[in-house]
Parts: C-alpha cells; sequence; structure tokens
C-alpha cells in the first residue's frame, strides 16, 4: 500500500474511533460542529478558491438547509433521511436563484449582493413565523432508525460517514473536468469562454453545487444542535466560513478542515488560559522549526521569516502575563486572524507545504506511452464545397468616438495562411476580439462555415470551431501545461456531475482519453517533458507553444494566432513556423497576426493590412511588401 493511502486508512480509523476512546459528550460534539463546517467549507472553497468569487451569502445557504429539515420535522414530522435529500435540492435551489442574477457582477458588486442575499434569508426567516416559528425556533430531536433513538456517539457516526462522503464527492469533482473549468475561471475568464467553457454557466454551476454542500450541513447542524432560530446564521457567521477557507488554505480538502478546526476550537481555547498556553507555545515552536526548514532550502528569507517567528513567540509570552481571558478574548482573536490571512497568503496548509517542500501529489505517467496510443494529436479539418471559410463585411466596432475599425472587409480561404499585419494600434487584436465574440461588433456582419457568428457569445463561437491565442499570454498559471491542454478538451466530456462522483465506466474513458490526447498535443508541439510543470514556470517561448497546443484541443477549423511569435529567440521562432506549417497541413486554417516580416513573408498564402482601423492593402506577400500605402504605414513617409 502506499504511504499517502496508508495514511488516509490511519485518519479514517482515528476519526470513527473517537468516539470510542473519547467518552466525553462535550468534546464529541466539538468534532460533530467541526465536522459539519468542514462540509460546508468544501462547498464554499469550490467558489471562494477555485473560480475565485467572494461569496458573503453561505451563513444564509447554511440556514436555509438547517430550516429545510426543520420545517419538514414541524410539519410532517419527516425523518433525518427525508430532510438531508429535501435541504440539498432546496438550498441548491435558493444557490441558483442567487447565482443567476449576482454572478452577473464580480469583485466587490457580488460580495455586496450575496451579503445582502444572507440579510434576506435571515429576514424571511425571522418573519415567516406561520412558517419557520420566527424567533421562538424550531426544536429538533436527535434523529432515530428503526425505533433506535442516536445517541451523541451515534450521530457523531452519521455526520462522519456523511463528511467522508462529502469528502470523496467534492475531491472528484474538482480533479475531473468540472474541477479544471472551475480553475481555469479564476486563471483567466476570458481564456475560459475561448476554450469553450461558458464562463457565466460554470460560475453559476460552481455556486449551485456549493449552496448543496451548505445545504447539507445546515441539516446536520439542526439536528445537532437541537435547535434552530433565526440569530444564528448572521453575518458574524459568514465571515468565519470565508475566513476558515483563506486561513486553512484555498484549493485543499485539508485546509478546509484545518479552517474549519480553527474556527471552531479557537474560541474555545480563548476562553481556557491554560489551554491557551499550551497551544500558544506549542505554535510558536511549530513556525520556529517550519520557518528555519524554509530558510534552510532556500524557500524564504529570514526577513520574511522574522515576523511569523517573533509574534507567536511574543503571543506565548503574553499568554503567562495574562490572568484571565476575558477582556483579551476578541482582541487576541482578531490579531491571530489578521496574522495569519496577512502573512500566510496560502493558509496554514500552504504554509506547511512550502516549508517542507511537500508537493501537491500528481499522477505522473509514462508521456511517451500514452501519447503514441493517439494516432494523430491534431484532427484534421472538416472541408465542405465552400472555399471561402470566414467572410467579414463592412465591420465597424466603435468605442464611444474611437472607430477601432472601421469598413472591414475580410475573406479567409479554407486551407491557407491568412497574414494580419499592420502598425501597432492599426486594430488587429480588436479584429481577432471581434471574431472571436469578446467584443460585438458595431456594424457589419461576420460569417463563418456560412453561419453569422454576429451576436454569440465566445464559448459557443470556440465550440463551432473558431480557436485563438492570445497577444499577452493567457494560461492558467496554476494549473499543469497538461490539465491547460485538459480545459481545452473541455468539449470532449459527456459525463455529468453523477458520472463524476460514481466514477461511471464512460467517465473513465472520457478521461484517461483527455489526459492520452493531452499529452500526444503536447508533444505535437515539443513539450512533452513539461506535461506536469505548472503554466507559470515555463519559459515564455514554451509559454506561447502551450497556447497553440491548447487551442489545437478544441479540433478548430479555423485558428488566430496573435503574435505567436513576440518575444520569442530566433530558434524558438524556427521551430514555430515549423509547427504552424504542420497545423496547416492538417486542413485547418489560419489568421496570423505578426509583427516578424519575415514569419509573415515566409508563410502566409495572403496577407491584409490594417492601418488606423482600416484594410488599406490585400494580396499575396511579394505584392502587398511593394505596396506604396503599406510603406507609408509602417516607415511614416512616402515610398522612394
Amino acid at each position: 500500500m502506499k504511504i499517502p493511502y496508508l495514511l488516509i486508512a490511519i485518519g479514517v480509523a482515528a476519526l470513527l474511533l473517537f468516539p470510542v476512546v473519547v467518552t466525553n459528550d462535550y468534546y464529541i460534539h466539538l468534532v460533530v460542529t467541526i465536522m459539519i463546517y468542514a462540509i460546508l467549507l468544501f462547498g464554499l472553497d469550490i467558489v471562494v478558491g477555485y473560480t475565485g468569487q467572494v461569496s458573503l451569502g453561505h451563513a444564509g445557504l447554511f440556514g436555509v438547509g438547517a430550516y429545510a429539515a426543520g420545517v419538514l420535522f414541524l410539519k410532517l414530522a419527516a425523518p433525518i433521511w427525508l430532510g438531508i435529500p429535501v435541504a440539498i435540492v432546496v438550498t441548491a435551489a435558493f444557490g441558483a436563484l442567487l447565482a443567476l442574477p449576482a454572478l452577473r457582477v464580480s469583485g466587490p458588486y457580488l460580495a455586496m449582493v450575496t451579503l445582502a442575499f444572507g440579510t434576506i434569508i435571515q429576514i424571511l426567516i425571522n418573519e415567516m413565523d406561520f412558517l419557520t416559528a420566527g424567533p421562538l425556533g424550531i426544536k429538533i430531536p436527535k434523529p432515530s432508525l428503526f425505533a433506535h433513538k442516536f445517541d451523541d456517539r451515534d450521530f457523531y457516526w452519521l455526520v462522519a460517514l456523511l463528511m467522508l462522503v462529502a469528502l470523496l464527492v467534492v475531491h472528484r469533482v474538482l480533479r475531473s473536468h468540472l474541477g479544471r473549468a472551475f480553475e481555469a475561471l479564476r486563471g483567466s475568464p476570458v481564456a475560459s469562454d475561448c476554450m469553450g467553457v461558458s464562463v457565466y454557466r460554470y460560475k453559476v454551476y460552481a455556486f449551485v453545487l456549493s449552496a448543496g454542500f451548505a445545504g447539507l450541513a445546515g441539516c446536520l447542524y439542526g439536528y445537532s444542535e437541537q435547535y434552530i432560530s433565526p440569530n444564528t446564521y448572521n453575518f458574524e457567521l459568514t465571515v468565519l466560513f470565508l475566513l476558515a477557507v483563506i486561513m486553512g488554505g484555498r484549493k485543499s480538502r485539508i485546509g478546509a478542515m484545518v479552517g474549519a478546526t480553527v474556527i471552531v476550537m479557537l474560541p474555545k481555547l480563548l476562553d481556557d488560559i491554560e489551554m491557551f498556553r499550551f497551544v500558544a507555545i506549542g505554535l510558536a515552536v511549530i513556525v520556529a522549526i517550519a520557518s528555519a526548514v524554509a530558510i534552510q532550502r532556500g524557500k524564504a528569507t529570514p526577513a520574511q521569516m522574522a515576523v511569523p517567528v517573533v509574534g507567536t513567540i511574543l503571543l506565548a509570552g503574553l499568554s503567562f502575563k495574562l490572568e484571565t481571558m476575558t477582556d483579551w478574548r476578541l482582541s487576541i482573536f482578531g490579531v491571530i486572524t489578521l496574522f495569519v490571512v496577512y502573512y500566510l497568503q496560502d493558509g496554514i496548509v500552504g504554509f506547511v507545504r512550502d516549508a517542507f517542500n511537500l508537493q501537491r501529489r500528481r499522477v505522473v505517467t509514462d508521456t511517451t506511452a500514452k501519447a503514441e496510443r493517439v494516432g494523430d494529436a491534431v484532427s484534421a479539418a472538416k472541408h465542405s464545397g465552400n472555399t471561402e471559410l470566414l467572410q467579414a463585411s463592412g465591420v465597424l466596432m466603435q468605442f464611444g468616438g474611437l472607430k477601432a475599425l472601421n469598413d472591414v472587409h475580410l475573406v479567409v480561404r479554407r486551407g491557407t495562411i491568412h497574414g494580419l499585419i499592420g502598425p501597432n494600434g492599426s486594430g488587429k487584436s480588436t479584429m481577432m476580439n471581434v471574431l472571436t465574440g469578446i467584443y460585438r461588433p458595431t456594424a457589419g456582419t461576420i460569417s463563418f462555415a456560412g453561419d453569422s457568428v454576429v451576436g454569440r457569445t465566445s464559448s459557443h463561437i470556440a465550440l463551432s470551431g473558431i480557436a485563438r491565442t492570445f497577444q499577452n499570454v493567457q494560461l492558467f498559471g496554476e494549473m499543469t501545461a497538461l490539465q491547460n491542454i485538459q480545459v481545452g478538451l473541455h468539449h470532449t466530456f459527456a459525463s455529468n456531475l453523477a458520472d463524476v462522483a460514481l466514477h461511471t465506466p464512460r467517465y473513465r474513458r472520457e478521461s484517461a482519453g483527455s489526459v492520452e490526447r493531452g499529452l500526444a498535443l503536447l508533444r505535437f508541439v515539443g513539450l512533452s517533458e513539461y506535461a506536469y510543470e505548472e503554466a507559470r514556470n515555463l519559459p515564455y517561448g514554451k509559454q506561447r507553444l502551450l497556447e497553440i497546443a491548447r487551442a489545437l484541443a478544441l479540433d478548430p477549423q479555423l485558428l488566430l494566432l496573435d503574435e505567436p511569435a513576440a518575444g520569442l529567440t530566433a530558434p524558438d521562432i524556427k521551430e514555430l513556423m515549423a509547427i504552424i506549417r504542420k497545423i496547416r497541413d492538417h486542413g485547418i486554417t489560419v489568421i496570423l497576426i505578426e509583427h516578424h516580416m519575415d514569419v509573415v513573408m515566409n508563410m502566409c498564402d495572403t496577407v491584409s493590412v490594417l492601418d488606423f482601423g482600416q484594410k488599406i492593402a490585400e494580396g499575396v506577400p511579394a505584392q502587398v511588401q511593394k505596396d506604396e500605402k503599406v510603406i507609408e504605414a509602417y516607415l511614416g513617409g512616402q515610398a522612394a
């Protein structure tokens, strides 16, 4: 058995044996609360850690789950076995109701909308006394099974089982194509849309999924406390949940459990001066050791580690100066929270991982063998009778009084490399953005393979056969090179949430196929050895090639390359030209924006020239190179 699985087995055994070893009901209840909070944080981390959205409404969703189960018991005497699925479905529905309008905004506006939602939920619970019993709250007894009423130990095991199931489900989801889609939204929303992953759709999907976990946690919390009231689900609780994700460490299930432990145990520790002294000393020792290891391994400098080490030592010293925690409890809690959030940017788990060089475990496979299973990494483009693949007529793109594109006509023939050149600011990248749906043209028509693309979303256009790279590299930096390619292969998955959670044969087949195809595409652009390297760590030239490979994963008919040779060395440019020719040999049409004239003149079949948003010339490279308007646009004077 591999060590990680052995540790998991030990951890599960310890969790299940805890109420056998520790018989004190108070401590059993504390661990139950931690597990319930962990379930909620698993879901909240999807929204905060993976999609990068800030939600302040999860306390409200937590309350919806609790009251869904509570009202069922109050009105129908329904058992917990009915309350759990109803709480999940009802809370997910509330999550969708919130997400559909709220996720059209972002940043502080989203935070304010979700905060308002949480406040409204609390008010509704308080005022709808005909349903919720209002301020009086609802009493809920411990659940029963076949006339056997659960005691604290039985309920502990129920919560532990459901937490483990939730952990397994969320882990599988976040390791699947769904999780890659969520993470891509955080890395680059624009690139996600252009990879066929609808930003809005998957933000809503993530929020609904997160709400389902909040509903499950709320239901269990109601049965755990045996009483629910509107005042429980307030603003302070939602802030605690958000802090727990940050303090534990985002994008980590262990981080969620650590965060849940901190927000449950820290207030309790601050009530007991003796326990607080013991924990403060232990924390100072751990931080000192971790800092020393980090400095020795070059992960941090002494100056960076000085504040954490000195701060924990001072905290330990302060604990022996205080005789009681009553007057200092909130102040110390606030200082500790501020310290963790400010100095441990990746949370407690991230700090430990970096200090001891504990990298996330990756499944590294034989890239050559898997890549060779795919006959040809790049799919040949589909051809029809019409030789004109793209037609743009009278395109106008106006920003206020500025006409970035002015009556541009462009025809691109199938199977060709069509150059689009012009001085800086001439409208080349704007044209790219118009063709891919990032901008909607002010006027004009654009048809691709006989269908209009005007007014369609970027994700729809991408799935119809138009792929692109970007002038400024738009990779998903925290994801590996292979995972970046797999985002481009998102369209090859038909598996739904149930398939992912249950690891059905269909999902396993599609997942294995995406790995093989992804490795083959990396091999096609010469990046096989970088398959498991984070994209942000690749050399700039390799990042450019990775963008091309990711675009090819969409199986495009038309590939738009926006200055792919920018910043590359001469050998890299030579390698790039060879790859573009191989792409054209597969029947894929290419529109190439480039400032390197040798690349354009050597590779392009047709060249169009833009200047101040207008097309000033078009033809074969040799003809365009001699055009007086082109010479004037580039050199700023009349041709000799």
